[in-house]
């Protein structure tokens, strides 16, 4: 078999209706393909590039004509439709349901027509639009897919599944003290899912580890320790699970900053706004979030000014949040 990996930049603008109690906005074309520019870096680190072939559905999807379109909707029912648990809900409960919802589960039931798929693994969340293709390849001749899904693991509130529109997430491309942090808030009921679902384990220390947890044997602040050094490792190596420990224990327990933090040079006047959001924040946004919530510190003093304006004479420690830290040096 060749492993392929597709992405649906197509369907994302029309957006998955997966679990949602309303409709997604749409977004364009260019905007999907901005999203998508990560994935691929992403998938890297649990995939192997070297032998994947990887798609973008809007490569055909993009091409199909009106009646093309039309054709396609003719394969399944408004019935059929409203067997999804998310539209039948929306529909007794009188939210709208606008007519392109229904499109997706064909878009991506036909990109499996497309591929030929003989094997398509998805989350038990996309079940019923992998089930889609299946139909869709029956009718086009083909031999229906084989269909795997795996359990959705919740997020580290404990509550929704993860997601980065959740912020609840512990990315691949974290690093190893954003990594090690992140696992250690889960809640403890998580801690055996997320042994069995986001490490390389054996069975039998994982039974020894759901018994501990039904007995009441273990403290769970021990086995979320032990969670949180297998997860670095798998992603960044076993020198840097015990150091991401270790750093957590300094910042944490001895109250102190951690080693080898980044280090930026800024010209005279920039922002504070800016200088997070262009180094260890995602964005300029999230930046003033934390500053409005009182979770960014200067060398210790907490700044509530999303104006706030650097000019260091000397080198300062900036801290976000609870675990994201960087120098700051005038250049």
């Amino acid at each position: 078999h060749i492993g392929i990996l597709l992405i649906g930049d197509f369907n994302a603008m029309i957006g998955d209706p997966t679990g949602r109690n309303k409709t997604r906005p749409q977004i364009t074309l260019e905007e999907t393909k901005q999203n998508a520019e990560s994935y691929i870096e992403q998938a890297g680190i649990v995939l192997d590039n070297s032998n994947l072939e990887i798609v973008y559905n809007s490569d055909w999807l993009g091409k199909l004509g009106v009646s093309e379109i039309i054709k396609l909707a003719s394969k399944t029912t408004v019935a059929r439709m409203l067997e999804r648990d998310d539209f039948t809900k929306r529909f007794k409960g009188g939210i709208p349901i606008s007519l392109h919802e229904f499109l997706y589960p064909l878009a991506q039931g036909y990109d499996s027509v497309q591929l030929k798929s003989d094997v398509e693994l998805g989350g038990t969340d996309q079940k019923f639009n992998l089930l889609v293709g299946r139909d869709l390849q029956k009718e086009a001749g083909q031999e229906p897919q084989v269909i795997f899904t795996t359990p959705l693991l919740e997020g580290t509130d404990g509550h929704e599944k993860m997601s980065k529109s959740y912020n609840n997430y512990i990315g691949l491309t974290d690093s190893m003290d954003e990594m090690y942090g992140k696992t250690l808030s889960i809640p403890d009921e998580l801690i055996a899912r997320y042994f069995e679902f986001a490490t390389i384990i054996p069975q039998n220390e994982l039974d020894l580890i759901k018994e501990d947890i039904k007995l009441d044997k273990s403290n769970p602040r021990d086995l979320k320790r032990k969670l949180a050094r297998k997860i670095v490792s798998i992603y960044h190596g076993d020198a840097a699970a015990g150091l991401a420990e270790q750093n957590f224990d300094k910042l944490f327990i001895q109250k102190d900053i951690p080693e080898n933090i980044p280090e930026i040079k800024i010209k005279k006047g920039e922002k504070l706004v800016s200088i997070l959001g262009r180094s260890v924040l995602s964005s300029n946004g999230e930046a003033r979030r934390l500053i409005k919530q009182g979770a960014v510190q200067i060398n210790g003093e907490k700044v509530l000014d999303v104006h706030f304006i650097l000019d260091p004479v000397e080198k300062l420690v900036v801290k976000a949040g609870k675990r994201k830290f960087v120098k700051v040096v005038s250049e």
